[in-house]
């Protein structure tokens, strides 16, 4: 089950336990008769044995909305056709489908999005598990294109979206205009967001060496380099930093941080790293 701490109540029962006390069959505890209560609610057992009059609480089950945007830019289709299971587009589809089937069987109002430069296509909101298998077949429909602006894929779904909830972006975060005006968006309209950030394996250590023309698969822009040990050692840093900034921005905004490297089973992400985060139970 998908947990969020601070989103707003569901307006449909579900599957989950709510903080709130409702009307379902489930008791939760007891308090005192206050006047004006429905003496439908009282406990007549504990009030023939204490003489004072008890009302019993119940749990509310309520539904929870999850969204799950997927950066579908061209940065994310690497490594490319021989990336195999490293391929980072390819593994966040597969964590998207795996967190789109554990919401619609918690009968969560679950929302995935492909986004990438100019276009954002949107499967749901759905809930239950008949839905699991046309999720997966979205999911399959997915190509990488272009760059993704978070800043203004983000604002625009915020603005958008009918019902904020729990949200996970699942991104390599390379993107121009930066991402934090647009979680910081998300924030004000009450969303829980989470970032998964992909790196792969050989963006954390290049196995590269030697004089060098890089091109950037969404810009096109090239840039000849001579790769030697300082330059690599210098990339590292400045990568780490990157990282570090990351993990300290969303630190001081609540916002859940899971860096991931490719190479990680995505099950062993679903299972262990979540529920140690606390974001799955």
């Amino acid at each position: 089950m998908l947990v969020a701490n601070r989103v707003r109540a569901g307006m449909m029962k579900g599957d989950r336990r709510s903080r709130k006390r409702g009307t379902s069959i489930e008791f939760a505890d007891y308090r005192n008769y206050a006047k004006g209560d429905d003496l439908r609610r009282l406990d007549w057992n504990i009030y023939a044995r204490l003489e004072r009059p008890f009302i019993k609480l119940l749990e509310e089950e309520e539904d929870l909305a999850v969204h799950i945007l997927v950066d579908a830019s061209a940065s994310m289709d690497w490594p490319g056709e021989n990336g195999g299971e490293n391929n980072k587009l390819r593994y966040g589809l597969r964590l998207a489908g795996a967190l789109g089937h554990i919401g619609l069987s918690n009968n969560d109002w679950t929302t995935v999005s492909l986004i990438s430069e100019g276009e954002h296509r949107r499967w749901g909101p759905h809930r239950g598990t008949q839905h699991s298998i046309r999720l997966l077949q979205f999911l399959e429909t997915a190509a990488s294109a272009g760059k993704t602006e978070l800043n203004g894929a983000l604002r625009r779904y915020a603005l958008r979206a009918s019902r904020p909830g729990l949200l996970f972006l699942i991104s390599d975060m390379l993107s121009p205009d930066g991402y934090e005006e647009g979680l910081d968006i998300l924030g004000s309209r009450g969303y829980e967001s989470g970032i998964i950030h992909l790196l792969s394996p050989d963006e954390m250590s290049p196995p590269l060496g030697g004089d060098l023309k890089l091109v950037d698969v969404e810009t096109g822009e090239d840039a000849e380099i001579s790769l030697d040990v300082s330059t690599l050692g210098l990339y590292r840093k400045r990568l780490e930093a990157w990282l570090a900034e990351l993990a300290g921005y969303c630190a001081g905004r609540d916002i859940h941080y899971i860096p991931v490297e490719t190479s990680t089973p995505w099950q062993k992400l679903i299972r262990q790293t979540l529920r140690t985060m606390k974001v799955l139970k």
